[in-house]
């Protein structure tokens, strides 16, 4: 039986970082179920189309920060994929960078500190699909050290977005479903209750 310590150094190496790497990288299932085609888009990743009921599934690699996956409506592209979408534009079919506002935002950051993945949803962009962003394993929730200060110093922020709804933590490697039009979620268009004059 041949072990490890047979191979060269340089392909030991090798193994154990493709090993690491695939073993925190993280896969996001994005589905739509709106009643209406959704163009989903990830940065990084690029974009799709998704008609109703139809996914995409991404492969991100560890240690991605910054990233986002957002849905784009009422799209029209041409055969070099270049085009316009009414919310969430980026200019292509496939993404290069983030989209125009208004969109709903799935933000991410994975195997930060603590190799911790950070997840929320964002509305600072504006709104433009009903979403879910969700993990499908693992457990998330806030850091121990954000609990210490939270509860010690209660009205003081602990850490970016300190709210109990709205910024997780999550083991790294874990994996993550995007809904867009989750059941039980608002039809759209949205209707506005009252008018901008009553503000």
């Amino acid at each position: 039986m041949m072990s490890l310590a047979n191979f060269p150094l340089s392909i030991q190496f090798l193994f154990f970082t493709l090993f690491f790497i695939s073993s925190n990288a993280a896969t996001f299932q994005i589905q739509n179920d709106c009643p209406y085609t959704v163009w989903a888009a990830a940065s990084p990743g690029g974009g799709r189309r998704l008609d109703r009921g139809q996914s995409w599934t991404l492969q991100v690699a560890a240690g991605t920060a910054m990233a986002r996956i957002w849905g784009r409506t009422n799209c029209n592209f041409d055969g070099s994929g270049r085009g316009h979408c009414q919310t969430g534009d980026c200019g292509v079919l496939e993404c290069k960078g983030w989209g125009v506002p208004p969109n709903t935002l799935a933000e991410y950051a994975l195997n930060q500190f603590g190799n911790k993945d950070f997840i929320d949803i964002s509305l600072v962009d504006g709104f433009n699909i009903p979403m879910d962003f969700s993990p499908t394993t693992g457990s998330c929730g806030p850091t121990r050290f954000s609990k210490f200060f939270k509860q010690r110093c209660p009205d003081a922020y602990s850490y970016p977005q300190d709210d109990p709804t709205s910024t997780f933590t999550c083991p790294g490697g874990t994996n993550y479903r995007v809904v867009f039009c989750p059941r039980g979620s608002p039809s759209f268009p949205l209707e506005m209750v009252g008018s901008m004059s009553d503000e």
